[in-house]
């Protein structure tokens, strides 16, 4: 449904295909104005419910009222699927670290601000998990390209501020192989979540392992499509859902930039649950799925994505969607108070008597640069997976 904050599109959520990505955006969806509306200008159906109560009797004074027959149905009305047998293997905590890429890099972090290198950029963001002091001099924090100002909240918006001379939206970037854009969002993000290179690592090792037929590859809340690009590259058939009509046009954007206009990706601006739940009808099936959901975001119609009330559905979806011969399941969950026990425990519920193995923890960024044993972590979000293989 929404699709990921962050900003994962535009966080859009950087974050990371259904709503469109909203981790750092405020949505605004007209709400006023449609009210204004219909108080101007009663709908027929209204205006046929009001005669219809006229004409009916009062009811009783402690009568319980009257459930309407033509009420509108539950946006998702598919109950969860009773899964049986025994759950799953597990493996916690498992802690993913993103190692230096020659397109990113943590250079420090430290009284609540992160210093990172996207490509040729040098970057100052808020980060409210650095509560440690800084190690590099003041200079080299000073020598940067763009520092966000503003709400220091993680949906705060902000803009940016540019100490050494007016920049563009966007820049070249690459990562693992595959270029695109970098770019600049009111919501701090960039357009990428180079934590996840982690799990980028697997599924191109995955991909790449595959024998025969290619590898089909599910992006939900795929945002700027670096992850989709990243599977296509290895040799994957990807079908790529976002709910932001712009994160989808970045996307494409991104796929020429990167030289892959002809390898098969399929972009679809949808939400993501509708969309899972019309591949469940058609009896489609992919042997990965990455799923980036934000804590909230709207569909293109509107519809609204509430992560502790959807994803245990979405979930049980993406299990039905799976094929006979998977890679995995693998979701990522930013900007949440939680601890990864909770997405843990409800990945192995959701896996119940598949078989294979549940593991789960937090994605993290070390620092790079000085003595290693001196170089800190940053946890980003939390992550759980299943993988068909104890």
């Amino acid at each position: 449904m929404a699709g990921r904050k962050r900003d994962k599109a535009g966080r859009p959520g950087d974050r990371k295909g259904g709503p469109a990505k909203t981790r750092g955006r405020p949505e605004r969806d007209g709400t006023a104005k449609a009210a204004n509306k219909s108080r101007a200008k009663p709908a027929q159906g209204a205006r046929d419910t009001r005669a219809a109560q006229k004409s009916s009797p009062k009811p009783a004074p402690n009568a319980r009222p009257q459930q309407d027959s033509k009420q509108a149905p539950q946006l998702f009305d598919r109950p969860l699927t009773p899964h049986s047998g025994s759950l799953p293997a597990e493996r916690i905590p498992v802690i993913l670290e993103s190692v230096d890429d020659q397109g990113y890099q943590l250079l420090d972090s430290g009284k609540g601000e992160k210093l990172e290198r996207y490509g040729p950029m040098r970057i100052v963001r808020p980060e409210a998990q650095a509560l440690w002091p800084r190690r590099m001099k003041p200079g080299e924090w000073d020598n940067v390209d763009a520092i966000f100002t503003g709400d220091t909240e993680e949906d705060g918006l902000g803009r940016w501020a540019f100490p050494k001379a007016p920049l563009g939206e966007t820049w070249p970037m690459q990562l693992m192989g595959v270029d695109f854009h970098g770019r600049l969002t009111s919501f701090r993000h960039v357009g990428v979540f180079p934590e996840q290179l982690a799990h980028w690592r697997f599924m191109v090792s995955e991909i790449e392992a595959r024998k025969g037929a290619p590898a089909k590859v599910l992006n939900l809340f795929g945002y700027t499509g670096v992850a989709s690009l990243i599977a296509a590259n290895a040799g994957a058939e990807v079908t790529h859902v976002d709910a932001s009509k712009k994160a989808i046009g970045w996307a494409r954007e991104n796929q020429a930039l990167a030289g892959l206009e002809n390898k098969p990706i399929r972009w679809i601006c949808d939400d993501a649950m509708k969309f899972l739940l019309r591949e469940e009808k058609r009896g489609n099936g992919y042997d990965l799925i990455l799923t980036d959901p934000p804590k909230f975001g709207r569909g293109p119609s509107g519809e609204v994505w509430q992560l502790f009330d959807h994803l245990p559905l979405m979930l049980d979806v993406c299990r039905a969607v799976l094929s006979k011969n998977p890679i995995g399941l693998v979701l990522t969950a930013y900007s949440i108070r939680a601890s990864f026990y909770s997405i843990h425990e409800l990945m192995r519920e959701t896996m119940r008597g598949a078989g294979g193995r549940v593991e789960s923890g937090e994605l993290i960024i070390r620092e790079s640069g000085g003595e290693p044993f001196e170089a800190r972590a940053l946890s980003t979000s939390l992550f759980s997976r299943w993988l068909p293989h104890e």
